[in-house]
């Protein structure tokens, strides 16, 4: 998921946190020992559930570590593990973009439990650059997972952190956000990728 636009900010405070963001993205990219490039729909691994995972070894925290950065990399606020091609039920998420650490978020097998309220609010995809719209969301959400030692936990989110928890949930069901459209406007998106594709935009 990419970072949210807030239009309600400032053209002086934008450009400000656009070029700290800039500067974590570049010194992240140059100092990562690995990232993994983000897929883009309609890779196949994006369509499909990913495998719980039932093994929580030292790969694994190696790996969470990866798609922090490769997140960071992309300026993205979250990712999910099959969307670098990973086919397991991991996601990271971290909605300060790395400016608060105890914002950072590690979810495996994650399963929602609980949910109320309704929110409306416009959404992107890592998985499907250029493409932003309005999507229909729980306002607020609790969420029990697994953390990398294999530990259940539960957390809760409002507004965007919640928004951030079901679009990536979505992502370890095979489920992207233009899912969550009206037909029509589904429709729309598809023909708006299929041309970008023919021009070789995408």
């Amino acid at each position: 998921m990419p970072m949210a636009t807030k239009p309600d900010v400032q053209p002086d405070t934008q450009d400000s946190r656009r070029t700290s963001r800039a500067a974590i993205r570049d010194s992240i990219i140059r100092s990562a020992p690995k990232l993994h490039p983000v897929i883009k729909y309609p890779h196949p691994t994006l369509l499909k559930p990913g495998e719980p995972v039932t093994e929580f070894t030292p790969e694994l925290a190696q790996f969470v570590d990866e798609m922090f950065d490769s997140m960071y990399a992309a300026e993205g606020i979250g990712l999910a593990a099959p969307q670098v091609d990973v086919s397991r039920q991991i996601t990271v998420i971290d909605i300060s973009y790395h400016e608060r650490p105890e914002d950072k978020l590690v979810l495996i097998n994650p399963v929602v439990i609980d949910r109320r309220g309704k929110q409306f609010e416009e959404e992107g995809c890592l998985s499907l650059p250029e493409i932003r719209e309005k999507v229909h969301r729980d306002a607020w959400v609790k969420v029990r997972a697994q953390n990398i030692q294999g530990e259940f936990f539960e957390v809760e989110g409002t507004d965007l952190l919640a928004r951030a928890m079901l679009h990536e949930i979505d992502h370890l069901h095979g489920i992207l956000f233009i899912d969550r459209l009206s037909r029509l406007k589904r429709d729309l998106v598809l023909r708006r990728i299929r041309k970008m594709q023919r021009n070789g935009e995408w």
